[in-house]
């Protein structure tokens, strides 16, 4: 994989366990389509502390809520254990289309929130998947508050990804 710019990738899963001894392990995958991770793809590595790893997947494939991966190169239990709390990247351009109205959580966190009468929240530090909704995690800008905005039709106003904003109508009691 070329060295590319920060933002040419975007953050797919978290290693979030191993499984068995042949070095596979779990993913929480960011992706509605599992798609992403498919064998012959490749994914870079990041992780605290850690070198940039670029792998090719081997295999892949749905384990209860998490996906089972295999990568070369990681041929046991201890170097699977090793990529666990890193995290899975794969060039924007390998990403499938996104349909009107829907962005890649990589694009949303950051984003700038205000309330349509012009009220600075602070900025979307984590998305929460609920199943029925996902919810942005609104953090202030000195970090000490925190608000939990559904991502509904009706609360969400817009959303700019050129200006880095989001714009929302909170429910009352928010």
């Amino acid at each position: 994989m070329n060295k590319q710019r920060a933002a040419d990738y975007v953050e797919v899963g978290e290693v979030v366990g191993v499984h068995g001894l042949r070095g596979a392990f779990k993913v929480r995958c960011f992706a509605d389509k599992e798609a992403v991770l498919q064998p012959g793809s490749q994914v870079l590595v990041r992780g605290p502390g850690k070198k940039e790893r670029c792998c090719t997947l081997t295999s892949s494939g749905t384990h209860g809520r998490s996906l089972l991966v295999r990568v070369e190169g990681v041929e046991d239990r201890e170097e699977a254990q090793s990529l666990v709390g890193r995290t899975l990247w794969i060039p924007r351009s390998h990403m499938p289309p996104l349909e009107e109205g829907e962005y890649y959580w990589a694009d949303i966190v950051g984003l700038e929130v205000v309330t349509a009468e012009g009220r600075p929240l602070g900025h979307v530090a984590s998305i929460i998947e609920t199943g029925s909704n996902d919810v942005y995690v609104v953090r202030d800008r000195q970090g000490k508050g925190e608000i939990l905005i559904p991502a509904l039709d009706w609360v969400i106003c817009s959303i700019d990804l050129e200006k880095r904003r989001m714009l929302v109508r909170l429910p009352e009691g928010l």
